[in-house]
């Protein structure tokens, strides 16, 4: 599961770095700047310099890399709606 991400007592969405990103998905943070780059990863917020990802974000993100069978995953196309 994703640990405690930044949250809000107002009850806004949890939210995680690049760094949080990373480590959850076992990749290296490069790696998620090259799926930003290319339209590949889930979709963020900027704030200044600091990208953030809403954790429903990241999870709709997931659901599109699901393999719909074994071996059949693929990254969505630049103007699919999973794009970052």
């Amino acid at each position: 599961m994703i640990k405690e991400p930044h949250s809000s007592s107002q009850g806004l969405e949890p939210l995680l770095n690049i760094n949080e990103l990373a480590d959850y998905l076992g990749v290296p943070v490069s790696t998620i700047y090259d799926w930003r780059t290319n339209g590949k990863g889930p979709r963020a917020y900027r704030f200044g310099k600091r990208i953030m990802f809403g954790v429903t974000d990241i999870h709709a993100w997931m659901d599109t890399m699901r393999e719909s069978s074994p071996g059949a995953a693929s990254f969505p196309t630049a103007g699919e709606t999973a794009s970052g």
